[in-house]
């Protein structure tokens, strides 16, 4: 193994193929999860289980509570998860300032670990409209994790790494199936049941389920 590498595991199908990458480029991966009161939990699973089939050197859930302030369908339940075709603009999915938090923790666990380069599984392709999602974020919180730790001091940077960012989800996903990701052990779904089985009809499911018709490739997701 090369250089030491955080990467944010969400237990999803991007994060696993964002995991697989930095695998692939020789990083000794470090992956982090969240558990922050979403409502399909069942992820942290799916990262467990990520982490270990991908040869992660460690796997950290961290819990944090923005159930506190929800504000999103996936962190208050009086909030209904929209069916696909009902999502439009930011929609109701969108948890406040996710990313910007789970970065931010990312950056505070590599400054610890001696890490400069952070793996992040974003994309601005196949997406739902998420502002923490865009390259322009990515790009801004490089500086800022450079300027709000030793870095500017010691006169080097963080690589916030988002490989998936120009990527369809098919290309997402053949990307992946070369690198070895079984992408029966992740889980997209917004609203799964009390099994983990997905939904099938909120705008995660929607784009998974296109994403492997469009790759050719069987798609391995425990429906309803």
């Amino acid at each position: 193994m090369g250089k030491k590498a955080v990467v944010l595991l969400s237990g999803g199908l991007d994060s696993a193929t964002a995991l697989a990458m930095a695998r692939a480029e020789n990083f000794e991966c470090y992956a982090l999860s969240f558990d922050y009161g979403q409502r399909h939990r069942c992820e942290l699973i799916a990262a467990k289980n990520v982490a270990a089939s991908l040869g992660a050197s460690s796997h950290r859930t961290i819990g944090i509570d923005l159930r506190s302030w929800g504000g999103s369908a996936l962190t208050d339940d009086h909030l209904a998860v929209p069916d696909a075709e009902e999502s439009h603009g930011i929609p109701i999915t969108y948890v406040p300032a996710r990313n910007l938090i789970f970065l931010s923790f990312a950056t505070a666990w590599a400054e610890v670990l001696g890490a400069r380069d952070i793996f992040i599984g974003v994309n601005s392709v196949d997406y739902s409209g998420y502002p923490d999602c865009r390259p322009a974020f990515i790009g801004s919180f490089q500086e800022t994790a450079r300027l709000g730790t030793r870095a500017v001091d010691e006169g080097w940077h963080y690589e916030i790494h988002a490989p998936l960012q120009s990527l369809s989800k098919a290309e997402i996903i053949r990307a992946g199936i070369r690198l070895g990701v079984d992408y029966g052990l992740t889980t997209s779904c917004y609203n799964p049941d009390e099994e983990g089985r997905s939904c099938g009809k909120c705008a995660s499911c929607a784009l998974r389920r296109a994403g492997f018709e469009a790759a050719g490739v069987p798609d391995p997701t425990r429906y309803v």
